[in-house]
């Protein structure tokens, strides 16, 4: 669409996907069903575990279920929208629809950040001060905690959602995403985006950095400390119990710094490859992390396994 031919105020956005590999969307949308419904029964037996099992009454695994109920919001909030734009040629949403995806997906995004660098500073007591964990980290603060996570994301995503709603869009309305992914929609904009592009900078800074500084340090004395353990078995259950979370945290920062902090190509011949490439490095992070989580956390710790085994066997 010509901006000089459209003057009205747009009432829906066109979502492009994929619609130049047919055959990679159907490939895809089979991949992405079977993914989702790993998410959901990984992530619920996860919640499940965490609330059923006595044992896992511990505020490490209080934040694994907020992190698992996290990934169950964050998936639904764009995964139905993905699935039919794979099957639709032309897939359209409805601005306030656009907009209300937008505000979710943006919401537990930076929920997450900060859930995982509350994590951190879990596992840091733990091993850095043993003595004073039951102290600190009890049902009085880990609540605040996962609360104050939540409160901040959301908080966060008001901010960006409400000032990207009120910019015009009088032009283009095909957005080159699976998703109302902030970035693609302020692309649309008739007018300047400088002050959203400002804000959303300093979100960046107070959400990414912040937290991966956060969490950096916490692991510099946590490894410190295990390090200094005498026999190779205490380093061993030591690193243990942290070892899921780092791996989590790498897979979930890694992931957004190669998508973000990669070079753009600035030949035009081969902008088509870059964004095939973002497009699926967007959908790694917002479909197959969200499902690494509970098979990492299963994998990896050893009291994970056992509730769900028990669960597994009072079931049948």
């Amino acid at each position: 669409m010509d901006r000089s031919n459209q003057t009205s105020p747009l009432v829906e956005f066109i979502l492009l996907g994929l619609s130049a590999y047919p055959t990679l969307e159907k490939t895809l949308f089979v991949l992405i069903v079977l993914t989702y419904l790993v998410i959901l029964l990984g992530n619920g037996v996860l919640i499940l575990v965490t609330i059923l099992d006595s044992r896992l009454h511990k505020p490490m695994y209080f934040f694994l279920g907020n992190l698992s109920f996290l990934d169950i919001c964050y998936t639904t909030s764009s995964v139905p929208l993905i699935l039919d734009s794979f099957l639709t040629p032309r897939k359209t949403v409805s601005f306030s629809a656009c907009f209300g995806q937008m505000f979710l997906s943006f919401a537990m995004g930076a929920t997450e950040c900060v859930l995982l660098g509350m994590m951190a500073f879990d596992r840091y007591v733990a091993i850095c001060n043993p003595l004073r964990y039951p102290v600190v980290m009890n049902k009085v603060a880990c609540r605040p905690m996962a609360i104050g996570s939540w409160a901040a994301g959301i908080t966060n995503s008001v901010v960006q959602t409400s000032q990207a709603v009120r910019l015009p869009f009088c032009g283009d309305n095909v957005i080159n995403h699976f998703t109302c992914e902030i970035l693609a929609v302020l692309k649309l904009a008739c007018a300047d985006i400088s002050i959203n592009v400002v804000s959303m900078v300093v979100a960046n800074v107070i959400f990414l950095g912040v937290p991966v500084l956060f969490i950096f340090v916490s692991y510099v004395f946590i490894i410190a400390t295990i390090l200094r353990i005498p026999s190779g078995e205490g380093r061993k259950k030591a690193f243990s119990t942290c070892s899921a979370h780092l791996t989590v945290v790498v897979i979930f920062y890694g992931t957004i710094l190669f998508m973000y902090g990669k070079p753009k190509n600035k030949d035009p011949l081969g902008a088509d490859k870059q964004d095939l490439t973002d497009k699926l490095t967007s959908l790694f992070y917002g479909v197959v992390t969200p499902m690494l989580n509970p098979i990492i956390y299963s994998l990896r710790n050893k009291d994970v396994k056992a509730a769900v085994r028990n669960l597994v066997e009072v079931l049948y």
